[in-house]
């Protein structure tokens, strides 16, 4: 053996070894499998990582935060959910789309056209196995046999008649996922049926109700495998199977996971009940911090968590049926220092906590201050597996990627756009903020029907500087109409411009009877 070749060999070895983990950590980098939770109704100051003086303990999403990046200024699209999971999977303002104000119903048509691509589409692409799993709201179309006579589908009391052995249409399936698991509208609206792959899983042979005010559901038909205490658990089952099926395969995967926790109907289980000293609502969401332990911890026992990119956030800000005063008893507050609650324009109805956990490629224990949007989901997804977005697609989103890998500290977006449950808009600016409404555009008090019943006398616009006004009490409208007119104009190209991403300019759909926008444009 010619022993003087050795040494050399062994230092070339040696020098490609550091070459070789690299090479692995982009690739593993590049193709980390993604998980996207999201809460219902949760507030931004129910976690105690988001509110120095929460009540309610949330163990698990602290020290989520803690291993990863807390984003605090953080929105959903609307101030309600069917819009903001719009937004979340088409990268798209939901008002672009034909609801323009509200939300469906469990018996709705698919919101989503067929032809939109989704993030489940474009990662599916990228070589992703997709999965959904929990409640959809974004429409599906039954096998109806006859409408109800009393009321249109879109209404929430509503109750067609369905084939449930047939299979739906225009559902999970269509819009990018492999795999489907859950049902079709809130947790309190019927049909209160499971649904797998497009199929139900059980035709419901009885119709249930209750009338507890936390535990409330309206009246629907009901299988049997459906029991409302146990659909959070049974969710949380069926996202861990799909975990441990996937975690060792050569594909990455996407689970879009939306929880049905803490809306209503507010049902903790036993384990939980009386645990966080509050009420059931926190109750509810200490069970909300426990499914994301047990995600957490199925991907560490799969060894796959350094490689996944977890995000955790809600869709809106806490609903008023928490019961604020109770929970103002122990000194908790939902909405933190933010005015308002889910539905409205104000801050309480549509920032919310968001988290996202990466080792492998997120600053860990890091705060970022920097606005962003759920509709940024898409484009941070195309950042991360090198998709170029078409022009088509993903027209209100922006790679938070970034921000995520600590890459860069300056803002995403120059303007992001806030919508409430009757349509009503605001615009967001750096420090500034302006609401093309008079009241709170929703639930809060004044609501629009307020200003009509007390006789406010009330501006039309809102103008705040939530540098020095977070709570948002001082409407500066009076003192600087300059700055609220180059905000309206904003919002107006926006709008007409179809998108608010660079690109060619695009559609919306349901332009001509928008009532909402007849005070931007004209």
């Amino acid at each position: 053996m010619n022993h003087r070749l050795v040494i050399p060999i062994v230092f070339l070895l040696m020098a490609l070894q550091p070459l070789a983990v690299k090479a692995q950590q982009d690739k593993t980098a590049s193709s980390p499998n993604i998980i996207y939770i999201l809460a219902d109704d949760l507030g931004y100051g129910d976690l105690r990582t988001f509110n120095e003086n929460g009540k309610i303990p949330s163990p698990n999403l602290d020290d989520m935060a803690e291993n990863g990046v807390k984003f605090t200024d953080a929105h959903t699209s609307s101030a309600v959910c069917t819009p903001t999971r719009y937004g979340i999977l088409t990268g798209r303002y939901n008002w672009r789309s034909r609801l323009k104000s509200s939300v469906l119903s469990g018996y709705s048509t698919s919101l989503i056209d067929q032809e939109r691509v989704t993030v489940a589409d474009m990662l599916r692409e990228q070589g992703y196995k997709t999965a959904f799993v929990g409640k959809w709201h974004l429409g599906w179309d039954w096998a109806i046999q006859k409408e109800d006579p009393k009321a249109n589908k879109d209404n929430l009391g509503a109750i067609p008649q369905v084939n449930y052995a047939a299979p739906i249409q225009n559902g999970p399936s269509t819009h990018g996922f492999d795999y489907s698991f859950g049902f079709c509208g809130s947790l309190d609206m019927a049909p209160y049926v499971y649904v797998e792959n497009d199929m139900p899983t059980m035709v419901p042979t009885k119709s249930t109700i209750s009338v507890d005010e936390k535990g409330i559901w309206r009246r629907g038909p009901t299988s049997d495998d459906f029991v409302h205490a146990n659909v959070l658990q049974d969710l949380t089952d069926k996202a861990i199977d799909f975990i441990d099926q996937n975690a060792r395969q050569e594909a990455p995967f996407f689970l879009y996971f939306p929880l049905p926790a803490p809306h209503t109907p507010i049902l903790p289980t036993t384990e939980f009940l009386g645990k966080s000293n509050t009420n059931m609502y926190g109750d509810f969401v200490m069970q909300v911090d426990d499914v994301v332990r047990q995600i957490r911890e199925t991907l560490k026992r799969q060894g796959i968590d350094e490689n996944t990119l977890l995000v955790f956030t809600s869709d809106n800000g806490c609903s008023p049926k928490a019961d604020f005063e109770e929970l103002a008893k122990v000194d908790h507050d939902p909405s933190y220092t933010f005015r308002g609650t889910k539905a409205d324009i104000f801050e309480g109805g549509h920032r919310v906590p968001f988290i996202v956990e990466w080792p492998a490629g997120a600053k860990k224990n890091s705060i970022s201050d920097k606005v962003i949007c759920t509709t940024d989901f898409f484009a941070t997804c195309a950042a991360i597996t090198g998709y170029q977005i078409k022009d088509t697609e993903a027209e209100d989103s922006f790679s938070m990627l970034p921000l995520i890998s600590g890459e860069k500290d300056e803002e995403i977006r120059e303007y992001t756009v806030h919508h409430s449950i009757n349509g009503s808009f605001a615009i967001r600016q750096g420090d500034w903020k302006l609401s093309i409404c008079p009241d709170s555009g929703g639930w809060s008090y004044p609501r629009p029907q307020d200003i009509k019943n007390d006789n406010l006398d009330l501006p039309d616009l809102q103008l705040y500087n939530l540098k020095e006004d977070i709570g948002e009490t001082n409407n500066l409208i009076a003192s600087y109409p300059e700055k609220a007119a180059a905000m309206k104009a904003a919002l107006k190209k926006i709008i007409l411009d179809g998108r608010s991403t660079s690109g060619a300019i695009q559609t919306n759909e349901g332009m001509d009877n928008w009532k909402q926008i007849k005070t931007i444009i004209n």
